[in-house]
This record gives C-alpha cells, sequence and structure tokens, in this order.
C-alpha cells in the first residue's frame, strides 16, 4: 500500500509536463494555495465530469485564494485533447511514469468492481501557502466532490 499524505506534511514538489507543451512546477504556486487533483484518466465519464465540475466552480474558488491543478498519467496530447474538447481552464499535468502520484499517496491497489487492482486513486490534496498539505482526500468520488470540498473549506 502506498504511503497517504495528512494534514501538516510537506507536499512533494514536482516538475511535469502540461497539456500545453510546457512544464509546470508546483514551487511556483508557493504563497497560494493550491487545490491538486489526481484522476485515471482523461475523457473517461468520471473524470470529465470531476473535470467540468472543477472548471464550472474555478473563478470561485480563485477568488477563494486557491488555484486549481489537475494530474493524471496520461500524455500531454491526450492531455490537450480533453482541455479542448471540454474547455479545461486550469493545468492538467502529465505523470506519466507516476512518481509525482505515487509519491503523493494516489497511485496504489483499490476496489474497483469488487477486484483490488492497481492504479490512479481518486484523490484531492489542498496545499497551503507554505506547500504543507491542508487536507488529503483519497477515494473520493467523482461525482459531488468538488460542492463536497467547497462546502468543507467554508465557501458554501
Amino acid at each position: 500500500m502506498t504511503d497517504r499524505l495528512s494534514p501538516g506534511d510537506p507536499a512533494p514538489e514536482f516538475t511535469l509536463p502540461t497539456d500545453d507543451g510546457g512544464t509546470f512546477s508546483l514551487a511556483d504556486l508557493r504563497g497560494r494555495k493550491v487545490i491538486l487533483y489526481a484522476y485515471p484518466a482523461a475523457m473517461t465519464p468520471g473524470c470529465t465530469k470531476q473535470a467540468c465540475d472543477f472548471r464550472d466552480s474555478l473563478a470561485s474558488l480563485q477568488a477563494a485564494g486557491y488555484e486549481v491543478v489537475g494530474i493524471s498519467p496520461d500524455k500531454p496530447a491526450k492531455l490537450a485533447k480533453f482541455r479542448e474538447r471540454d474547455a479545461i481552464t486550469f493545468p492538467l499535468v502529465s505523470d506519466a511514469d507516476k512518481a509525482v502520484l505515487t509519491a503523493y499517496g494516489a497511485f496504489g491497489e483499490k476496489q474497483m468492481y469488487g477486484r483490488t487492482v492497481t492504479g490512479v486513486i481518486r484523490s484531492t490534496f489542498v496545499v497551503d501557502e507554505d506547500g504543507k498539505i491542508e487536507r488529503a482526500l483519497y477515494n473520493v468520488r467523482a461525482t459531488g466532490h468538488v460542492a463536497k470540498l467547497r462546502r468543507d473549506l467554508g465557501l458554501d
């Protein structure tokens, strides 16, 4: 089982390729609050629902001081298609070797349709301005998660 992060832990630093051909570094957002969410695969029904929920809440999340970043093992080209198809308005980063997902405890064994499989564990991390984990939420549901997160953060 992958080690999971807890509030107060330092958020693992990373620099990864993005959907637009650039790179994204968590360190670039130091001083701001970050919602980093891990999802299994771009353009699947659950991941699309979750990404669109974050997209639709982005303005109010940013107004409350949060930046949103999505991370998956998809290649940048697939992430670019996802962004274009669903008008995603926040960075999507590619962790093809799953090293960052593993460091966050978001890759490992999980239950799927009654079987134990290895894969991305749908998770959300709130990183504070100092780069520490404020919240680490594992095995979240795609549907309704953003609304619950907003309530938990006191935004609704």
